[in-house]
């Protein structure tokens, strides 16, 4: 039986790329502007290791950039669709009440899956990228 292509690679690998807790809260605050390496570690609390790492995750994506001024690189979001694709995933959030969050698999009391986080034991080699593009 011959495998029918119906293109979902691409949006499996993006939504994967979200997926990730931390790469969430980093494309929420671009969503506020840009920011520094030392901007993101102190507003999420993270290590500047774990930030770096994402935010290359997140750039080998496509979804955000940066630009150098001196000795600094601000980060943005590179596709403006990002907000809207937020916005739209809120509603569905807000329409589903708490259908999602007490889902037996992805829901908050689920076992946690490391998705791959840099850092995490499991199976994504400690890389912190996407399935996407044969990571």
């Amino acid at each position: 039986m011959a495998m029918i292509d119906d293109g979902c690679a691409p949006a499996v690998a993006l939504f994967r790329s979200l997926a990730d807790e931390t790469r969430l809260r980093i494309v929420q605050r671009l969503a506020a502007g840009e920011a520094r390496v030392v901007d993101l570690t102190g507003e999420l609390g993270l290590a500047q290791s774990t930030v770096s790492k994402h935010l290359a995750c997140l750039r080998d994506c496509g979804l955000v950039d940066y630009r150098v001024e001196g000795r600094q690189s601000f980060y943005a979001l590179a596709r403006p669709e990002l907000l809207d694709l937020l916005a739209a995933a809120e509603g569905v959030l807000a329409a589903t009440g708490t259908a999602v969050a007490l889902c037996p698999v992805y829901g908050t009391g689920a076992p946690a899956d490391d998705g791959g986080r840099p850092g995490a034991g499991g199976s994504g080699g400690g890389t912190g990228r996407t399935a996407a593009a044969g990571r």
